[in-house]
């Protein structure tokens, strides 16, 4: 095994002092157990009443009367139930103590690799575990290879940047994958690490694909495994990709009913293709089963997976052109007191569903004064999700041009970035660099410099076409791509325009405002069945009794052939 951390060797030698029957190894003692504060309780389920969490058989050497226990906390895994993961192996642990694997689990659910790097007292407690596990004698050498690979996450974790223990696990798994060919738990979470370890602004997609290709070989045998199905979505969340996930994202919830996860996971591949209705279809359960886990819970406050369902729902009712309901949600999301956690997913959020509600509607005047609200949120945490705000205000401030205000919002979206180029947070504060130039590029068409308008427009859709959009989104506030389609709209650059558009929705299916922006610039080049065509595709996605003017302007020129005046500002 590799050596872990000094840390882990001073609580393996503390496992060796504390060990019972004289010296015999029967399994940790129980102060050792104590000292992880692992989450105990009865599993909570919110979604199937039955408890439904999909189908495995995980192959290992514990005693067989926790087998049923252990499967179910590896179905919970597979979903991303971390906590209530962590109840069944510590369940386990409390039955079979010596289970080594159970404490490969405990390491496990305090991992979650696709989400953000765990907290200081999850890797805490995860190198606890890891530690006793390592502590325990004759494990097989097939269960020690898992022990080592989520032991190489946390090795040296204080020392070590979460990107890079994601690759030495990615490592690990590859090893033991390759060394146990017929192991298919081992396939699966080898597929999860390539996931984790893929780089953002890869659009080779390389990894993904590897992954993808062992998951879709795995899948027909195992149609009810939640692991093999959710990883397919999560590998195949990326334009391009997205069909590839399709079946998988139809299926997952019925495999795993009873994870609120899975009621909403679907919906990444939902929103990837514009599906907007079941999008909203997934958001509705998920939501409604998160609510219900957070009072189950006794979370103080809105459970922070409730408002991560908010935003996906904000976003497809956006782009159905259905004001009514998302501010219905909006208003709810302003309502909230506390969100526990108060994590990353609430903080984007909070930040990102009130600025998509402005921006999408041209709101520019509201947009320049939207509020930074977030409940319990400490922003001071989330730079970030922070620069949305910012970036929102400055957007707005440029279109009624108020230039005072652009300019101190853009400061404080320079200031964030820099925050988050400290933290060596390269990825997220390139996705703040996409936003300065954006703000700079109105800026500039606000105090009449096209060129230099353009110039930056087109930099801000590169960079951000360079790199991925985060996994917490449903998608860019305002892609840069579609606002550049928006710029040269508005400077009479028709064909270039439409060009912008075609690219925006090759990425971003069926976005309302982009669908909008291609009809009216292939009306302005007299490409009249090309204008029918998008108006068409506007109208079948939008919500019947919306009153956008854009609808309205649709509807005419489809009826007429003219088409209203849309306000630039309201």
């Amino acid at each position: 095994m590799k050596h872990l951390s000094n840390t882990s060797l001073a609580l393996g030698f503390l496992f060796c002092v504390l060990l019972s029957c004289n010296g015999k190894t029967t399994g940790p003692a129980q102060a050792l157990i104590d000292g992880m504060n692992l989450k105990r309780g009865t599993v909570i389920s919110c979604g199937d009443p039955n408890k439904k969490f999909g189908e495995l058989n995980f192959d290992m050497s514990c005693d067989g009367k926790v087998k049923a226990d252990f499967n179910l906390a590896i179905e919970l895994l597979h979903s991303f139930e971390y906590d209530e993961a962590e109840k069944m192996f510590a369940k386990v642990i409390d039955v079979a103590p010596d289970c080594a694997m159970a404490y490969w689990g405990v390491a496990m659910s305090n991992f979650h690799p696709l989400w953000s790097p765990p907290t200081q007292s999850e890797l805490i407690k995860g190198s606890k575990a890891v530690a006793i596990a390592n502590g325990i004698g004759k494990i097989p050498t097939r269960e020690a290879a898992y022990i080592n690979a989520i032991g190489a996450y946390y090795n040296n974790w204080d020392k070590t940047v979460h990107r890079n223990r994601c690759l030495n696990f990615e490592k690990a798994m590859e090893q033991l994958h390759l060394n146990y060919p017929d192991d298919k738990e081992a396939a699966i979470f080898y597929a999860l690490a390539l996931d984790a370890a893929a780089e953002p602004t890869d659009k080779t997609f390389a990894k993904q694909i590897k992954a993808g290709k062992i998951l879709t070989a795995l899948y027909p045998a195992e149609p009810g495994h939640p692991g093999i199905v959710h990883y397919i979505i999560h590998t195949y969340d990326y334009p391009g990709l997205a069909q590839l996930g399709l079946d998988a994202a139809r299926k997952y919830a019925s495999v795993a009913p009873s994870s609120a996860h899975a009621l909403h996971m679907p919906s990444h591949i939902f929103t990837r293709l514009g599906l907007w209705d079941e999008c909203i279809t997934s958001n509705t359960g998920s939501v409604t089963a998160a609510k219900c886990y957070g009072e189950a819970a006794g979370t103080k406050g809105n459970w922070s997976e409730e408002l991560h369902g908010l935003d996906y729902l904000v976003y497809a009712y956006l782009q159905k052109g259905d004001n009514v309901m998302a501010k219905k949600y909006i208003d709810y999301l302003n309502d909230i007191n506390s969100v526990d956690p108060p994590d990353f997913k609430a903080a984007y959020a909070f930040a990102a569903s009130p600025s998509r509600f402005v921006l999408e509607n041209k709101n520019w005047q509201q947009a320049a004064t939207l509020p930074l609200y977030g409940a319990n949120i400490t922003w001071t945490k989330f730079p970030w999700q922070e620069a949305i705000i910012h970036f929102t205000r400055c957007i707005g401030a440029t279109h009624i041009k108020d230039i005072a205000v652009a300019n101190t919002e853009l400061a404080m979206l320079q200031q964030l970035h820099d925050t988050l180029q400290l933290q060596k947070d390269t990825y997220r504060a390139g996705l703040v660099a996409v936003q300065i130039n954006t703000a700079k590029a109105w800026m500039a068409l606000a105090t009449v410099q096209p060129l230099a308008a353009v110039h930056l427009m087109k930099l801000a859709a590169d960079m951000e076409d360079s790199t991925e959009k985060s996994p917490v989104s449903p998608g860019e506030i305002l892609p840069a791509r579609e606002l550049l389609g928006d710029m040269l709209l508005q400077l009479g650059q028709y064909q270039n325009a439409l060009t912008a558009y075609e690219v925006a929705l090759k990425k971003s299916p069926n976005r309302f405002n982009s669908l909008y922006g291609a009809g009216m610039a292939a009306q302005k080049l007299n490409e009249t069945d090309k204008a029918k065509t998008y108006y068409q595709q506007l109208l079948t996605i939008t919500d019947a009794t919306t009153n956008r003017p854009e609808i309205e302007s649709a509807r005419s020129f489809l009826a007429k052939g003219i088409v209203l005046n849309v306000p630039a500002n309201k």
